[in-house]
């Protein structure tokens, strides 16, 4: 069975090499979320990413590699510090931002200067970033695949084969099903193009500042502190993102059974996705306990926010996650969801 299985494997990473060079769409499983996957050296195949997702053109996508050893192709004047954490965090859901090499598409930087590179942890993604490198990469020997999230833009990030299937049905020629995501949230993204600054995380995720600053030697900046003129764009720094249609209330545990009892009086449904044990006895038409510690509760938040969205209920109640920095990548994406779909904090 599991010569079977290898050679399934096998046949559909073939397929999607061969698929990927002739300039089509490639979903594929990241240890973050699923990305959909294009040859980033074709700007016209990137082209595609942009018009299957509605996203805009000046909005930058990561390039995945398959290692370390390829950054030199899309980056230049690379600092010490990308080097080390590279080796301390590939692969793995770190995201550097550095300076474009000429040969870098602006395609895959928004018309920026600066390119956001990383080397994704997750065992079928890495078999086909290898195996597109082995078949000579793209254009030029250009070893990277262009992959945002594999979902509409704005919308909750894909962390299974069929919630792509279910957001972009046929633009995406074929889907590398992985089974679900281990890690659940975008990867953290790290600035270091400018080299007359310290280093600045520009998007919260799974390595924390604290583990990058156990690397470099120094705590890099965060979102929100003064931010130097110039700095990047990159992927879900908007307000409003990773968000459902049903808009979503985020309320404090100690007032969650209040806002639900109100939201019943007057007649609104509600989903409630929550952390707190003694969150599953209070009144809602559905509910999600997911796990009280980050991780677990990042692993499953995208996918409570779909099913919830599904259910048909006027409003989706997220208890609102304690303020520690261990939280802080999911705070981020829970604020940027109620944001998008015109929710509230209480």
């Amino acid at each position: 069975m599991s010569r079977v299985l290898d050679d399934a494997v096998r046949a559909s990473l073939d397929a999607a090499v061969r698929l990927l060079q002739a300039g089509e769409l490639v979903a594929f499983p990241t240890e973050t979320v699923y990305g959909l996957g294009a040859n980033a050296a074709n700007p016209e195949a990137v082209a595609k990413i942009f018009a299957a997702k509605g996203r805009p053109a000046d909005h930058p996508v990561i390039v995945h590699l398959p290692g370390a050893a390829h950054i030199e192709r899309w980056a230049v004047d690379i600092p010490q510090t990308a080097w080390d954490l590279a080796e301390a965090f590939w692969p793995g859901p770190l995201t550097l931002i550095l300076k474009r090499a000429p040969a870098t598409p602006l395609a895959v930087t928004g018309g920026q200067e600066t390119v956001g590179l990383r080397a994704p942890a997750h065992p079928l993604a890495l078999a086909l970033l290898r195996a597109y490198a082995q078949a000579g990469g793209g254009r030029q020997g250009m070893c990277g695949i262009a992959a945002p999230s594999a979902n509409r833009f704005g919308r909750i990030s894909p962390t299974d084969a069929a919630h792509v299937r279910e957001e972009l049905g046929d633009a995406v020629s074929l889907v590398l099903d992985g089974g679900a995501c281990d890690v659940g949230i975008e990867s953290t993204i790290i600035d270091l193009s400018n080299l007359d600054v310290p280093p600045r995380i520009l998007r919260p995720g799974h390595i924390t500042p604290g583990q990058i600053a156990a690397v470099i030697g120094l705590m890099p900046a965060m979102p929100g502190q003064a931010q130097p003129t110039g700095s990047p764009r990159v992927p879900g720094a908007l307000a409003a993102h990773y968000a459902p249609r049903t808009p979503v209330r985020v309320v404090a545990a100690a007032v969650l059974a209040e806002t639900l009892a109100a939201l019943h009086h007057t007649g609104q449904s509600a989903a409630l996705i929550a952390h707190s044990s003694s969150a599953a006895s209070l009144p809602a038409r559905s509910w999600c306990l997911l796990p009280d510690e980050a991780e677990g509760f990042a692993r499953g938040l995208y996918a409570a926010l779909r099913t919830a969205d599904r259910g048909g209920c006027d409003v989706i109640v997220v208890e609102a996650v304690p303020d520690r920095p261990e939280w802080a990548a999911v705070a981020d994406r829970i604020c940027r969801a109620a944001a998008g779909a015109g929710g509230t904090h209480q």
